[in-house]
C-alpha cells in the first residue's frame, strides 16, 4: 500500500530484544502530543505504571518478568554491542531459588497502535473522524469525533480508548504532523537503543527479517516477528514487532482478525432478505381481488 503520489507506506518496527525499558518513548510521545498525565500510581506490576494503551497512553512500555534464560552474546560483536545486548537480556539470579542461580529475565516492549492495513475502526466510524493518511497510517481527527465509541470495540488490539471528560477517541497518530514536514515520530527519535525504528514499511520488514536471522544464529531461537505478514487477519500491521516469546506473553492477540471482515456478507444477506420481503409484498398486493 502506498499513499498519494506513490508515497511509500511508513511504519514502525519495534525490536524488543534491545528495549531497555527507559520509557523515553512514553515521555517523548506525551510531550510532543500534549497528552495528559497518567500512570503516576504504583500498579504492582514491576515497573509498569501505565498497564496498557489508552486515550492518555499512546505508547506503553511493558515489563514482563520470567524465569527463563535469554541466550548468549552474538558472535563477532564489539564490546559496546555486547554491553547493549547484555543490558537487553536483563539476566539475574533468584535469591529465593534453592541454589540461588535460577536465571531471570525481563521482557520489555514498547507497544503502540498497529495502524492496520484492514482497519476496522475506519469501517465503523460514522463521521469520517478516522482516516487513512498519505503515509498509510490511521489517524483520529478529534475535532470531527462525536464520541460514539464504535471504534473502541472494533479494534482487534484494544488500542483505541475514549477520554472520560469528553468521550472522544484518541490513539497514536504516528506523529502525522511531524511526518508532514519530513521529521520522524517523537518516540523513534528519542529511543536510545533504536528499539523503535521508523521508515518505509517494506524496508523495515526486510530489516526485521535479517535481525531475526541474526538472533537465531546467536542462539535466541524464540525470536519471532509479529504483525509483519500481509497475509494475517488484518492484512499486516503498519507497526510490527520482534518478540522473544509468544504474543500472549506481551498481552497481544495471537491471531488478530479485523472485526468487520463479515460486514460485506452481512449486508448482502440483509439486502437479499429485504428484496425477498419486497417481492413477497408485491406478490401479495398483485393477488388481491379488485
Amino acid at each position: 500500500m502506498t499513499g498519494d503520489d506513490d508515497t511509500p507506506r511508513m511504519g514502525f518496527f519495534t525490536d524488543t530484544s534491545v528495549c531497555i525499558g527507559c520509557k523515553a518513548c512514553e515521555v517523548a510521545c506525551k510531550e510532543w502530543n500534549a497528552i495528559p498525565e497518567d500512570g503516576l500510581e504504583l500498579t504492582g506490576m514491576s515497573y509498569d505504571n501505565t498497564q496498557r494503551l489508552g486515550s492518555d497512553s499512546w505508547r506503553h512500555v511493558a515489563f514482563i518478568e520470567q524465569r527463563k534464560p535469554f541466550g548468549g552474546p552474538e558472535p563477532a560483536l564489539t564490546h559496546e554491542d555486547v554491553d547493549v545486548f547484555a543490558a537487553a537480556s536483563r539476566l539475574g539470579t533468584d535469591p529465593g531459588s534453592p541454589d540461588g542461580h535460577t536465571e531471570l529475565r525481563w521482557l520489555m516492549a514498547s507497544d503502540v497502535c498497529k495502524h492496520c492495513t484492514h482497519a476496522a475502526c475506519l469501517d465503523v466510524c460514522p463521521t469520517g473522524s478516522l482516516f487513512r493518511t498519505e503515509f498509510g497510517t490511521v489517524v483520529v481527527q478529534e475535532d470531527v469525533c462525536n464520541g460514539c465509541g464504535y471504534c473502541v470495540p472494533a479494534c482487534p488490539y484494544g488500542v483505541i480508548d475514549q477520554r472520560r471528560d469528553d468521550g472522544r477517541a484518541w490513539k497514536c497518530t504516528l506523529c502525522y504532523d511531524r511526518l508532514g514536514v519530513g521529521m520522524e515520530p517523537a518516540c523513534a527519535k528519542s529511543c536510545p537503543t533504536e528499539s523503535i525504528q521508523f521508515g518505509p514499511l517494506q524496508e523495515l520488514r526486510e530489516r526485521a527479517a535479517a535481525r531475526v536471522r541474526q538472533l537465531h544464529t546467536a542462539g535466541v531461537t524464540d525470536a519471532r516477528l509479529y504483525g509483519e505478514s500481509p497475509d494475517d487477519g488484518v492484512g499486516g500491521d503498519g507497526a510490527f514487532f520482534l518478540l522473544l516469546d509468544e504474543p500472549e506473553v506481551y498481552g497481544l492477540p495471537p491471531d488478530p482478525v479485523v472485526t468487520t471482515r463479515d460486514l460485506p456478507a452481512m449486508w448482502r444477506h440483509a439486502a437479499l432478505a429485504a428484496a425477498s420481503l419486497a417481492a413477497l409484498a408485491a406478490a401479495g398486493f398483485a393477488r388481491r381481488p379488485r
